[in-house]
């Protein structure tokens, strides 16, 4: 259900943040790079994933009658925003558990 992308970016951003410093440049770099991944895993792939859902119908309805022997687009490329965010709160709790545990 949630977003590998997502938890793999939060959770390396905020482990930046705890381990390096949240006044770090490098910190400044890892939240920009997760902005961009999670607004692709939300929204450009998913909207991918539309259109390959509508451009499926299409050809269904143009082929109607005949079994169309092009295999189907995969129309799940992208996550709903609930997986995303899930994606996110799963980052953020391994981070916060692996800064606990280890040895500071």
């Amino acid at each position: 259900m949630p977003s590998s992308h997502s938890a793999l970016i939060s959770s390396t951003t905020l482990a930046i943040g705890l381990f390096r410093g949240f006044d770090q440049p490098v910190f400044a770099l890892a939240v920009a790079i997760s902005t961009i991944v999670i607004y692709d895993a939300a929204g450009v792939r998913r909207q991918a994933g539309i259109h390959a859902e509508r451009i499926n119908l299409l050809l269904k309805e143009i082929f109607q009658g005949r079994p169309v022997q092009e295999n189907d687009l995969k129309e799940m490329l992208g996550h709903t925003p609930i997986e995303v965010l899930g994606g996110v709160i799963v980052g953020l709790v391994s981070a916060l558990f692996l800064w606990l545990m280890l040895p500071k």
